[in-house]
């Protein structure tokens, strides 16, 4: 795997993404542009490093789809209809680690189908 790379900020037209590459994968966050740009890092971070330890370093393509259930939840647990309610990565991670067993029972499947789709087209 390769090294994380610091994060980065660009303009696009009416928005701020700030973007780190981890190993074979690219994570952004957006936001528009009067918001302030470290409170977008630190969403960033938050993912990225839950992420990470949810995925004990395992952060790449194959991974990710394998355990898309873990990450699709972090990005859950961060916000709520675009509000941010949590950053700290070991927060994070907890929360999903218990949500995971309660809540995936009905919804295994939905997340096989997004799985197997997504698999197909990213390893291509």
């Amino acid at each position: 795997p390769t090294a994380r790379s610091e994060a980065e900020i660009i303009m696009l037209d009416e928005h701020q993404a700030v973007y780190r590459f981890i190993g074979d994968l690219q994570f952004y966050v957006l936001g528009s542009l009067d918001e302030n740009e470290v409170l977008l890092l630190d969403v960033l971070t938050g993912f990225c490093d839950s992420i990470t330890l949810l995925l004990r370093n395992q952060v790449e393509k194959k991974c990710v789809l394998e355990n898309l259930d873990l990450v699709l939840l972090s990005m859950d647990e961060i916000t709520e209809s675009g509000l941010i309610l949590e950053t700290d990565p070991a927060v994070i991670a907890t929360r999903v680690t218990m949500r995971s067993g309660d809540e995936m029972g009905g919804m295994a499947v939905a997340f096989g189908n997004v799985r197997e789709q997504l698999g197909r087209a990213l390893l291509k």
